[in-house]
């Protein structure tokens, strides 16, 4: 039998059911015994079936997958996704993939047309930095769009870690130790998560009324970490370094080790994502940590509401925690 050209009723008789029993194994496979599910995949492997997507979108009104675009696969990313298709899963919903390059860019109107062209019923677009068109975009009517963004958009619903508030956190964590002023070693100028960061560091500062000092330059990377350490070593005031990253959290930490300087006793250290206990054994780093697995759960259950209230939009934001070590020192008298 030419494998193209395999009905369901073809499938049918091979598995020994109905025509409907097929149908419902493919439409609505819960509704079905298990037993009976197994002899129709059995069949449908046999005579390598494969099911219409485009017939299956007009018996149910959708195709049962969402498209996920995303620039990268490492860090909080890894989490995002395996919560993503957790809860992908348990929805009863497949996941579509583009993944474009670091440094490559894409509008949001980009995505939507590729998605557009794929069977997909919604589209979560996890952005790292700001887009052209993010003010302007207007999701299709017919592609539901979740946006993992900490800015909130005027049409679509978005979904973020509260980086603004984490910074927050760990700057007021330094000042009710009794530090006095907080220095900032950022990450690249264009990420979202350092500039939300970033603001999040002065506004906790100018709430006590404390003038904060220049941020230091970074690039995510643990050298450019430590070559802030290296500069912040030789500042006398500088008791204190809020690092928007552990990587670069823990090159200021190497930095001030060399200059012959202690964490935390002659100055303290906070950095963010809690990733450094993962490869340096016994870390001191205090870390604001985020729920990116949760972060991932909650962006695609906001696409399927979404696709039972098509008009609907919101902004939700998942708190950090911050896990304390022993980086900061209690200056307290």
């Amino acid at each position: 039998m030419d494998k193209k050209n395999v009905s369901m009723n073809d499938v049918a008789v091979a598995a020994g059911v109905s025509l409907k029993t097929v149908s419902r194994v493919i439409n609505e496979p819960d509704s079905v015994r298990e037993s009976t599910r197994d002899k129709v995949h059995s069949a449908m492997e046999a005579l390598g079936f494969r099911a219409n997507f485009a017939a299956r979108s007009l018996k149910l009104g959708r195709y049962g997958c969402i498209g996920v675009v995303l620039f990268h696969l490492s860090g909080g990313n890894v989490d995002m996704i395996d919560g993503i298709a957790d809860a992908a899963e348990e929805r009863g919903f497949a996941l579509t993939m583009i993944k474009k390059r670091a440094g490559e860019k894409m509008t949001l109107a980009e995505a939507a047309r590729r998605m557009s062209q794929l069977p997909v019923d919604g589209m979560i677009f996890n952005l790292r930095q700001m887009v052209d068109d993010f003010d302007t975009f207007e999701a299709p009517k017919d592609l539901k769009t979740v946006i993992i963004t900490p800015m909130e958009h005027p049409t679509c619903s978005t979904v973020s870690d509260d980086q603004e508030d984490g910074a927050r956190m760990a700057c007021e964590y330094f000042l009710n130790h009794g530090h006095k002023n907080v220095y900032f070693v950022s990450g690249k100028k264009e990420s979202l998560s350092s500039q939300c960061r970033m603001k999040g560091w002065r506004a906790a500062l100018e709430a006590r009324g404390i003038e904060p000092p220049e941020p230091l330059q970074g690039d995510w990377n643990a050298d450019s970490g430590y070559a802030a350490g290296l500069v912040l070593a030789d500042k006398p005031d500088c008791t204190a370094v809020l690092a928007a990253n552990d990587c670069m959290a823990n090159g200021v930490m190497m930095a001030l080790r060399d200059k012959g300087l202690s964490v935390p006793d002659d100055v303290s250290v906070i950095g963010f994502d809690d990733e450094l206990y993962k490869t340096i054994p016994n870390s001191i780093l205090t870390s604001v940590k985020f729920r990116h697995r949760e972060l991932g759960i909650r962006a695609l259950n906001e696409v399927v509401a979404g696709l039972e209230a098509p008009s609907s939009r919101s902004r939700t934001l998942v708190s950090g925690v911050l896990v304390e070590r022993s980086s900061v020192k209690d200056l307290r008298a």
